[in-house]
């Protein structure tokens, strides 16, 4: 039916960002478990189980991206824009309600970070939603809760 296809039209975003942040080839040069000072505010990698819980942590990695001057990043913040699309036509057709999330105030500590180090914030943030991104991918097939 028509939600199978927002489901697939949602794995297949997920894996063309996550072939993009491949792309990008520098993310390979920073572990994402590296502890880079100050960067707590990007989500860290741990399972994210629910509907909504994809959402706020995409919100908080496109938060992230659109506060970076890197142009790579801003093809990955449009993507995760059309990604949350994805989510909440998925949740609706569960009736779930996602709480809006657009106005999501940037990380207190975002500024001084970037400042200090665009080049590991980048990094970081790219390398730890790629693995968020292979979460949800996995999650979507067992169907998440709201």
């Amino acid at each position: 039916g028509p939600i199978q296809k927002v489901q697939d039209d949602t794995k297949t975003l997920i894996k063309t960002i996550v072939t993009r942040i491949n792309d990008i080839s520098h993310t390979q040069s920073v572990s994402a478990k590296q502890r880079v000072t100050g960067l707590d505010f990007i989500p860290g990698l741990h399972p994210i189980l629910s509907l909504s819980k994809m959402d706020q942590t995409l919100a908080v990695y496109q938060q992230v991206l659109t506060s970076l001057p890197s142009q790579n990043v801003l093809q990955i913040a449009n993507d995760l824009e059309n990604l949350r699309d994805l989510l909440h036509l998925l949740a609706f057709s569960k009736s779930c309600s996602l709480p809006q999330t657009s106005g999501l105030q940037k990380p207190e500590s975002l500024d001084g970070v970037l400042e200090a180090s665009l080049y590991s914030t980048e990094v970081v943030a790219l390398s730890r939603l790629q693995g968020s991104l292979q979460d949800i991918l996995q999650q979507l097939d067992v169907s998440p809760e709201c």
